[in-house]
Parts: structure tokens; sequence; C-alpha cells
């Protein structure tokens, strides 16, 4: 018996694509857009790509809370950057700039940054601020997801 196919939300026309388990490692692309699902860096996203994101991908998402004023988030972001390379496509890694997305930073109650956030099947499941390097990351994001 296969596996039921996994949604995947495309890093840039944000539709939603079916997407085999066991295909998952084979670069797929977006049935509409046709570009890769998965290119091993994070995708920066607004309040609405996160809604979506974080509400149709089947597969866990990594969101790092950020501005562009934070020594510590610029600091972090090639760091996290590495880690999307190591992590997906098993996991989505993605930007979320709380300078224009103030109201889902609010929401979220987003009071330091950089904040690391894990999502899984739409909700959030762990939490890390602070900035951390690619291997911390890594071991962190794994040791978060569920059995």
């Amino acid at each position: 018996m296969t596996p039921e196919p996994l949604h995947i939300v495309c890093p840039h026309c944000h539709t939603t694509n079916r997407v085999a388990q066991d295909a998952l490692g084979q670069a797929p692309d977006c049935g509409k857009c046709h570009r890769p699902l998965f290119e091993g860096k994070p995708v920066a996203l607004d309040e609405a790509g996160f809604e979506k994101h974080i509400a149709r991908s089947q597969v866990p998402v990594l969101v790092d809370f950020w501005a562009p004023w934070c020594g510590p988030c610029r600091q972090m972001a090639p760091h996290f950057e590495a880690a999307a390379r190591e992590l997906e496509p098993r996991m989505r890694l993605a930007k979320v700039n709380t300078e224009e997305a103030q109201a889902l930073g609010a929401r979220l109650q987003i009071r330091s940054i950089p904040t690391l956030a894990l999502f899984v099947n739409g909700r959030e499941v762990a939490r890390q601020p602070g900035a951390m390097g690619a291997a911390d990351i890594v071991r962190w994001a794994r040791a978060h997801l569920p059995a």
C-alpha cells in the first residue's frame, strides 16, 4: 500500500501541489508554475503566504521571524540558509520579516527576534528565541518533530 501523497505549497506561486512521499527527494516541480518546490533555501513569506504554507503544507514548516535592523538576525541568516539545504525537502524553511508582517508577529506573540517556530499540521509545536548556528538549527528542528 503506497502512502498518501503530501500537499506541498509552491514557494513561488503558492499553489498547493500533491506530491508522492517517495518523490520528495526527486526535485519535484510545481504543477502550475513548473518551478522547483524545493530549492535548498528559505522562502520569504508575507502574512498571506505564511497562512497558506502553515495551513496547507503537509511537511513541517520552520519559520525564522526576523527584522532587517536586527544584528543577530542578519548574523543567523546564512546559518538558516545552510540549514535549509540540509532539512529540505522533508521540511520547508521560511522567513517572515516582522517589520512587514507586524500583525502576524503580534498575533503569534513574537517577543524577540530572531525567533524560530516549528509548525506541524497547521499548529506550532516548538519555539526558540535567539540566534543559532546551522548545526544547532538542524538539531533543534529534528528534535522537535513528532515521532
